[in-house]
């Protein structure tokens, strides 16, 4: 008896699903870009003292 009260419970439990807003290889993507554009203002900087 138990187990059939649990099973009606657990069947009746809302499950909440969050759905992300974009496909997941995009946040990669994105976040390679970030990090390529970061890249280049660091490489930007290189040698800059050794002009003044």
């Amino acid at each position: 008896m138990k187990t059939s009260i649990l099973l009606a419970q657990a069947e009746e439990a809302h499950h909440t699903v969050v759905e992300i807003p974009m496909d997941p290889i995009w946040y990669g993507v994105i976040t390679l870009a970030v990090f390529l554009f970061l890249m280049f203002v660091t490489m930007s900087w290189k040698g800059i003292s050794h002009r003044h």
